[in-house]
């Protein structure tokens, strides 16, 4: 391919990918602590997003999106390394924009219809004999049961809850692990598909927590809006609100922990916050689980 675009010289991985694929930039890359991204054409004109894995959680999610191979996710097109190769998303829906206009519940609805697409395709990513490499939840919480100690009542609280639910396992699925607001997106004909999973394995309750959380903790807090989603979340999945409310608490707890970690009490309060209104909707489902 002749004409790369703007490509700056300095990166030469990704010019390197861009060759390689026939690729042609179609704005400029964004690079993050764990991976850059460059929204692409290729040789057909087709847009895509070029993505290329600093971590190994980016690219064990990157492992997933070809797993699922378009069930209810973005689909990849090429895959090498640490790079991917995915469609891009081209509608022009936007779930945080349903929110700020005031359809917060159809927001939510959409997250949950989409969980459950991914948690429905578990058979069929799982069966190959060498099926991606994914990480059980008992992992994904250590930094909680590690720091819980030091950082007080609240994190105890969720670091005991979590225990119990791992020890008494249900529903085990793949799970995207990072549902949000901003991780679902409109694929036009496509519907609603995931990006950017973090590739877990667990009890399907656990995935619809983070979107209780988002697309803002300032919004997650206002009154009576963890109650209202909460209660959304409960009628389209058919979760059970107890075991709900109990995953909240140990996911909030949990990333509060990993706000701790990176030095930003602010977020870290919020996160707390939410858990502690989760400890709330606990009560109110009924007698938490004995120690």
């Amino acid at each position: 391919m002749s004409d790369l675009g703007p490509v700056n010289p300095g990166h030469a991985e990704e010019a390197a990918w861009l060759r390689r694929w026939r690729l042609r930039p179609d704005a400029d890359p964004v690079t993050t602590a764990s991976s850059t991204l460059i929204p692409v054409r290729t040789e057909h004109g087709e847009p895509a997003m070029l993505k290329l894995a600093q971590t190994d959680e980016e690219a064990r999610g990157a492992d997933l999106l070809v797993a699922l191979d378009g069930r209810g996710a973005a689909r990849v097109l090429e895959r090498e390394g640490p790079a991917v190769l995915i469609e891009r998303a081209t509608g022009d829906r936007d779930l945080v924009r349903m929110v700020e206009a005031g359809h917060d519940d159809e927001a939510t609805r959409i997250i949950c219809a989409a969980a459950e697409v991914i948690h429905a395709a578990s058979t069929a990513v799982l069966a190959p004999d060498d099926p991606p490499g994914l990480v059980r939840l008992a992992t994904w919480f250590r930094h909680l049961r590690s720091n819980a100690e030091a950082l007080g009542a609240f994190h105890r609280r969720g670091a005991d809850t979590a225990a119990r639910l791992l020890a008494d396992p249900r529903d085990t699925v793949v799970l995207h692990g990072d549902l949000h607001h901003g991780n679902v997106l409109d694929f036009g004909e496509r519907g609603w598909l995931v990006i950017d999973p973090k590739g877990l394995l667990g009890e399907a309750a656990f995935d619809y927590c983070n979107l209780l959380c988002n697309p803002s903790h300032e919004r997650a807090l206002a009154p009576g809006r963890l109650q209202r989603q909460f209660g959304v979340v409960v009628d389209a999945t058919g979760v059970d609100a107890a075991r709900l409310a109990d995953w909240l608490v140990a996911w909030c707890a949990l990333s509060s922990t990993w706000f701790e970690i990176d030095d930003d009490p602010r977020l870290a309060a919020s996160a707390a916050a939410i858990g502690e209104g989760a400890l709330e909707l606990r009560r109110e489902a009924g007698a938490p689980f004995s120690a």
